[in-house]
């Protein structure tokens, strides 16, 4: 069941390859912009590449979660699923880990590249690449609870901002801060650690929550 939903949704993504495109085109521009914007100073830019890298790739998994069970909704195949004889849960974990697969996976492939225009050296491109790597997964699954939330809600995307974003802190704050402590010259392991203890808990409780408010929704 798992499998299927995954392979499912991998396909249908394929079909709408635009909505992919746009995710990874925003990540990409927003970063490329404070380089721009603020001038050539090295250590400044260096200072501010963190936060810049992870907030765009929070702001751009954040375009796509509208969709991750709207489709679904719309067309009625999330009432069928609902009907299956496997838990709901399997259905939701399917879903986001199709949901990062698509959406999440680009930017963590193409952050480094577009980090370069931080200066910064080669370690540090690969602590951000690993923070992104373990933080993004918390971004979906998190993302799934608004997402399901919000199902069928006009305005939903407003709404889904409200009520994840508080819950993203955490990940930003370890995501930054391993890369932070690299530029600085600190071990990042302590803060991905915290990260990797932070996906772990996400990927426990996060489906269970999701798939009760779909039940919700959907009555």
């Amino acid at each position: 069941m798992l499998r299927w939903i995954v392979w499912r949704d991998l396909m249908l993504a394929w079909r709408r390859r635009s909505d992919m495109l746009s995710t990874v085109f925003f990540f990409v521009i927003v970063v490329s912009l404070f380089p721009l914007g603020i001038g050539p100073e090295t250590q400044l830019l260096r200072s501010i590449a963190p936060g810049v890298v992870w907030v765009a790739a929070l702001l751009a998994s954040m375009l796509s979660l509208g969709r991750l069970f709207a489709n679904d909704y719309q067309d009625g195949t999330l009432e069928q699923l609902l009907l299956t004889p496997q838990p709901l849960f399997l259905v939701v974990l399917g879903k986001v880990l199709a949901h990062w697969i698509v959406a999440e996976i680009p930017l963590v492939l193409i952050a480094p590249l577009v980090g370069v225009q931080f200066d910064l050296s080669n370690q540090t491109l690969l602590v951000l690449f690993v923070s992104l790597l373990v933080g993004t997964p918390i971004l979906s699954l998190i993302g799934s609870v608004g997402a399901a939330l919000t199902l069928g809600l006009r305005g939903g995307g407003v709404l889904i901002s409200i009520l994840i974003l508080p819950l993203y802190i955490p990940a930003l704050i370890f995501g930054a801060g391993a890369v932070e402590a690299t530029i600085i010259g600190m071990s990042p392991a302590p803060h991905l650690y915290l990260l990797g203890a932070f996906a772990i808990v996400s990927s426990l409780f996060a489906p269970w929550a999701a798939s009760a408010a779909l039940r919700i929704s959907l009555e």
